[in-house]
């Protein structure tokens, strides 16, 4: 986490204040919010300060039985939401409809080409390569006069594939020495070719691979269904890995071969099930009717055709070599620059890198793209207070209190201590709602088709993005000087579990 470095000191009085009506998990995340942690090996660590003979640690029957006595004794109320919750899920009625009529998809500040048609990206988890192309496909479709247009997801997601299993298993040569059971070496056996992405992934997919239309290299069926293929493919990894281990430890001198071997072997099993993409430096042809219906045709490379959307970005007065990530980690110190270690795809690429900000920056920086008529890539915890039918991220979305006489209060940074949230889904912002010199709402291009929300496009409230969006990628010219220098900054590297390191 963001304080893995702190003195680990145990709980007492003088370290934490507790009243009288605080519980023991509140003092909890208030000790590691304050940056103390509690050791349970530390042979010196002072007596816990309460009494083990103070609490019972066990639950006795008469104790349920008295506690369900209690929520029955209330016909009204817990006996009528038993049976409704019998029924029908409660976030359905739970619905606060009074916000859900707030949440309209009207905005004062719209970028004029949004981009058409809304993706899908089926029963994947590439949300991150279907919100970048569908920011590289706006100025593509200035240039060439488009109505409609849509990039192909699965060539980067091919290329991905391969790329993330190098590195992997460059990370597990890397690591040979650690103990199988290490942290570190369990979490990158964890998920090693992983459908999620970053922004600097996908910037280094297109700089080495480009672009192609969806038309050249269409969805297949592994490709909308990548479930089995990472399976597959995650075995192999597995079991390369421990043959790495054992050959870095008694046969250093075959580690090369061998790997390029099980790289090759990856290879072979990513195109048998995604088929051969387009070679990156070949050209390839390409045939479509302009908004105007007019017979067009092109021959190009995907690099040739990627540098024809970064060349449309710049005329713009954006550049996509300068495209910051703006993150907001309340648990680190604003205006710092930080990385994850060994998180990445391809070796000897770009680095992730985030300039964590407050709201307030990525917020400005934002509403400055979308006045300039660019997209906004950005990075949110999707799940929490949202409903994929009525197409809404709103925070009062859900009315607990009625229904269980409860209310969440964990902060943001709490949330990312406790693992409650993190950033699990990317998207794009091609509006906003200002109202006295405020964001009030913000409009979202999701990529799960037009059969959710209003016709695929979200609503997101103001007060939801301060809570569960993490990440925008904005240009480098929306921000002040202050915030680009802090790219000149030394990364404090975040352990490769930490929150930040999960993969939208």
């Amino acid at each position: 986490m963001g304080s893995s470095n702190s003195k680990l000191v145990p709980i007492n009085r003088r370290n934490v204040e507790k009243s009288p009506c605080e519980s023991t998990a509140t003092l909890r995340l208030k000790q590691i919010a304050s940056g103390n942690n509690m050791d349970r090996h530390d042979e010196h660590e002072a007596p816990p300060p309460y009494n083990a003979q103070d609490r019972m640690k066990s639950l006795t029957v008469p104790q349920l039985l008295d506690w369900e006595d209690g929520i029955m004794s209330d016909p009204k109320v817990n006996r009528l939401a038993i049976l409704s919750f019998a029924t029908a899920p409660y976030s359905q009625l739970l619905t606060n409809q009074s916000a859900v009529r707030l949440d309209s998809q009207v905005f004062n500040v719209k970028i004029p080409l949004e981009g058409t048609p809304i993706t899908n990206q089926r029963a994947s988890g590439r949300c991150w390569l279907f919100a970048s192309t569908n920011v590289f496909r706006v100025p593509l479709m200035k240039k060439y006069n488009l109505k409609e247009f849509e990039l192909s997801q699965a060539y980067l997601f091919y290329w991905d594939k391969i790329e993330k299993a190098n590195w992997f298993l460059e990370k597990i040569i890397e690591t040979a020495d650690e103990d199988l059971s290490s942290r570190l070496v369990q979490k990158l056996l964890e998920d090693p070719v992983t459908d999620g992405g970053q922004w600097d992934m996908v910037a280094n997919l297109v700089h080495k691979y480009g672009l192609v239309p969806h038309a050249i290299y269409p969805d297949n069926f592994s490709a909308q269904n990548s479930a089995k293929m990472n399976w597959l493919v995650t075995v192999k990894l597995r079991e390369h890995a421990l043959i790495l281990r054992r050959l870095a430890q008694n046969n250093p001198e075959r580690l090369a071969s061998q790997k390029d071997a099980f790289v090759k072997e990856i290879h072979s099993l990513v195109t048998l099930m995604l088929g051969p993409p387009p070679s990156p430096r070949e050209t390839f042809y390409w045939e479509y009717y302009d908004v105007n219906g007019k017979y067009q045709k092109i021959y190009e490379s995907p690099q040739g055709f990627a540098k024809q959307a970064t060349v449309q970005l710049a005329r713009g007065d954006i550049d996509p070599s300068k495209m910051l990530s703006l993150v907001n980690d309340p648990r680190n110190e604003y205006g710092r620059l930080l990385t994850v270690d060994k998180l990445g795809n391809v070796v000897e690429g770009r680095p992730i890198t985030y300039i964590n900000v407050n709201m307030e920056t990525i917020k400005a920086a934002a509403i400055a793209m979308l006045r300039a008529g660019h997209p906004v890539f950005f990075g949110c915890d999707v799940g929490k207070y949202y409903d994929s039918n009525l197409g809404v991220m709103d925070n009062q979305l859900l009315d607990l209190t009625l229904g269980f006489n409860t209310t969440l209060r964990l902060s943001k940074a709490q949330k990312l201590m406790t693992h409650e949230s993190s950033m699990t889904h990317a998207m794009v912002l091609t509006g906003v709602h200002i109202e006295e010199g405020r964001p009030i709402r913000w409009r979202v291009q999701n990529s799960w088709g037009e059969s959710v929300g209003d016709r695929g496009w979200f609503v997101m409230t103001d007060e939801w993005m301060n809570e569960f969006t993490y990440q925008a990628v904005v240009d480098s010219r929306y921000v002040s000087k202050e915030v680009r220098d802090i790219l000149n900054q030394e990364p404090k590297v975040l352990p490769r579990w930490d929150p930040m390191g999960v993969l939208a």
